[in-house]
């Protein structure tokens, strides 16, 4: 029942029945996360057997004849580039792999070019003003980077297909202090949103005002897919910015920390020939090599990206199951009564949910003092402040499916309450 048609009297008596159940749920001390996309135990014991993978008989030597336990190969062994390049559909070549996180080459990237400018530019830090684009919701780690540099962040809306690309175009061909643009184009941080083919095409089609601006293309989730039969597939951004002779406009990054280990794995940077070896030149002064032997690690356990790909089907399996729990109460509780909508992602690792304006910060405040732990509202928008104040990012992954079914039991009483309280104020 729409919560807008009840009456006054209807309301009240509704939250009096809701209170005494959010005092129930506060007396048992609990202390749950939906907070951070962190996969749950089970899910990293699947990569456990990795860890006897290399001993002292594996063979230490690559196909091009460098010892693996030695210094140098700066851009990665080549059976790493290899398996990135065959999940990414690159050429190898066009492949760097680093370290555990690609959040740290997002954040390398962005500090060279403060310093020294992307392929012979004006350096950022001697500019009067940096500016990126920044679809919103998204992902907050993209929004600190931002904070940190000082850039100038400017919101841009998102439907189902993506950013609106009418903004972006306009806004990207008419102001030189507009740099780059943060996307996770596939299942995206936190409302699970697929980039369209029209949206990636847009995206290389784009003519910037200023010649050092990059595309910054997350695509953390892009073997993360919840459903065997239901697999999104986007198209391929270096590729497509090829094609439509912007080479160089595209930083791709992608990860295995939600693959194998957070903080164990490999991460890649994948970009054209020209931005591939301009930041090989600036980490030749910054490390001699990565982790060669986590690198050899994770190719002979996925010697292919297939083998990859069916490892992800073994965590959607343990995922599943929390997704639909609380996809299907917030369904059973919430929907037709007006409150609140949420996107029912394919793949990814959150669900995106929106309040009624300026409700948000008091069901997340509401939610700890239940013992409930979310990320902050307002997290999924540039400088933590959300103008709606409606955004809620809800990562089910971490919590055991009995917890889940609390912790989310516990949010959907405190959007009631919070709601009718909103409601109230004007009845």
């Amino acid at each position: 029942m729409l919560y807008n048609s009840m009456s006054r009297a209807e309301l009240l008596e509704l939250r009096n029945d809701l209170e005494a159940k959010f005092e129930q749920k506060k007396g048992l001390g609990l202390n749950l996360s939906m907070a951070r996309g962190k996969p749950a135990k089970e899910q990293l014991e699947l990569s456990m057997p990795m860890m006897n993978i290399i001993n002292e008989n594996t063979p230490m030597a690559g196909e091009d004849g460098m010892d693996f336990r030695n210094y140098g190969v700066l851009p990665g062994i080549m059976e790493a580039r290899k398996l990135f390049a065959d999940l990414l559909e690159v050429k190898p070549e066009n492949i760097v792999v680093c370290g555990n996180a690609s959040l740290t080459i997002m954040y390398d990237v962005i500090s060279r070019a403060f310093i020294h400018g992307i392929l012979g530019s004006t350096p950022w830090c001697k500019l009067d003003k940096v500016k990126f684009l920044c679809p919103v919701p998204g992902y907050d780690r993209h929004f600190t980077i931002c904070e940190v540099f000082g850039i100038e962040m400017i919101p841009v809306a998102m439907d189902d297909n993506g950013p609106d690309m009418d903004v972006v175009e306009k806004m990207v061909a008419e102001d030189p202090a507009i740099k780059g643009i943060w996307c996770v184009p596939k299942y995206s941080n936190p409302d699970g949103i697929v980039y369209s083919d029209d949206v990636v095409r847009r995206f290389a089609a784009l003519k910037p005002a200023a010649e050092d601006f990059r595309i910054f293309w997350d695509n953390a989730y892009c073997i993360h897919h919840l459903y065997e039969d239901k697999q999104c597939e986007i198209l391929n951004i270096v590729e497509e910015c090829a094609k439509a002779g912007n080479p160089d406009m595209v930083y791709e990054f992608c990860s295995t920390s939600k693959v194998t280990f957070p903080g164990g794995g490999i991460s890649c940077l994948a970009a054209s020939k020209a931005n591939i070896d301009a930041a090989i030149g600036f980490m030749n002064a910054q490390t001699i090599s990565h982790d060669k032997i986590n690198q050899l690690r994770h190719v002979l356990f996925f010697p292919t990206a297939d083998d990859m790909k069916a490892h992800m089907l073994k965590h959607a399996a343990i995922m599943r199951p929390k997704f639909d729990a609380v996809l299907d109460m917030l369904e059973k509780e919430l929907d037709g009564t007006g409150i609140a909508t949420w996107k029912k992602p394919l793949g990814g690792y959150f669900i995106g949910f929106n309040a009624m304006e300026g409700c948000a910060s008091k069901i997340v405040a509401m939610c700890k003092e239940a013992g409930v732990v979310m990320t902050n509202a307002g997290a999924t928008w540039p400088y933590g402040k959300d103008p709606m104040d409606s955004s809620i990012r809800i990562a089910p992954s971490f919590p055991t499916l009995e917890e889940l079914i609390e912790a989310a039991e516990i949010f959907i009483i405190c959007v009631k309450i919070v709601s009718i309280d909103k409601i109230l104020e004007t009845k």
